[in-house]
C-alpha cells in the first residue's frame, strides 16, 4: 500500500467521550452519577484570563477504564437555552447488554425521582430517554436482538422501522411488572413493540428535540 493510497482510506475511530457546556456543574457531576454511575478522574477551577474574577471549571468523568467519557465544563455567565427548536447535538445514548440492566437501572433511578421523559420500543431497540439538568436528552437503551449485525440489517431492510422510526411508545413499570412476571426478552419485545404496554397518557414526541 502507498502512502498516497493510505491517505485517502477511511480510519473508523471509536467514539470516546462527549463533552458539555454548563452553568450547573456540580448537579451535572452528581446527575450523570447517579443515572450512568459516572465518577470524577479530575475536577479542577482556573482564572478565565478575560475575566479574572471569574473562575473555569472543569470536571473529567468516566464510568469505565478510559480516564473520561465525559468533559463537563463550567462557563461563568452562561445562561440556559430558553428555546428548544434549533439545530444541536440531539442526544446521546448509552447501551445495556441485557433489558434486566435496563429495568433494574429504571427502578432505582425511579426511587431517586428521576424517570424517563419518554421511552419506547424502536424495535431493535427498547429505549427509555432521559433529559439531565440542563436539558440534554441521554438515552438508556438495550438491543433487541443482541446482535449489532442483525440490528444493522434491520434497520437498513425493515419496512417497518422505514415507515416508524420512532416506534411504539411504552411504560417502562409495566415491563418491569411483565419481567418479573416471567415474561422472556422476546416475547416482551414482540408484545411492546404490537402496543400493549403502552402509557396511560400519551407524551409528546417532541420533548426529545
Amino acid at each position: 500500500m502507498t502512502q498516497e493510497f493510505a491517505e485517502h482510506l477511511i480510519v473508523r475511530p471509536t467514539l470516546h467521550h462527549f463533552g458539555i457546556a454548563t452553568g450547573n456543574l456540580e448537579a451535572m457531576v452528581d446527575w450523570y452519577g447517579k443515572v450512568v454511575g459516572m465518577v470524577i478522574v479530575h475536577q479542577s477551577a482556573r482564572p478565565w484570563e478575560s475575566k479574572p474574577d471569574a473562575y473555569l471549571g472543569s470536571a473529567f468523568v468516566s464510568n469505565d477504564t478510559a480516564h473520561h467519557r465525559i468533559a463537563i465544563n463550567a462557563l461563568p455567565g452562561l445562561k440556559d437555552d430558553t428555546d428548544r427548536y434549533h439545530a444541536k447535538f440531539q442526544h446521546v445514548a448509552f447501551e445495556y447488554q441485557t433489558i434486566d440492566d435496563l429495568l433494574n437501572t429504571y427502578t432505582r433511578l425511579k426511587g431517586l425521582l428521576i424517570e424517563p421523559v419518554l421511552s419506547t420500543d424502536h424495535g431493535p431497540s427498547i429505549a427509555f430517554y432521559y433529559a439531565d439538568p440542563d436539558g440534554n436528552n441521554v438515552e438508556l437503551f438495550v438491543d433487541t436482538f443482541g446482535d449489532r449485525i442483525k440490528s444493522f440489517e434491520y434497520l437498513r431492510t425493515s419496512p417497518d422501522f422505514h415507515k416508524n422510526p420512532m416506534g411504539t411508545l411504552v411504560d417502562p413499570q409495566k415491563l418491569v411488572e411483565a419481567r418479573k412476571a416471567g415474561m422472556t426478552f422476546a416475547e416482551l419485545n414482540q408484545r411492546a413493540y404490537a402496543g400493549e404496554f403502552a402509557p396511560a397518557t400519551t407524551p409528546d414526541p417532541r420533548v426529545l428535540l
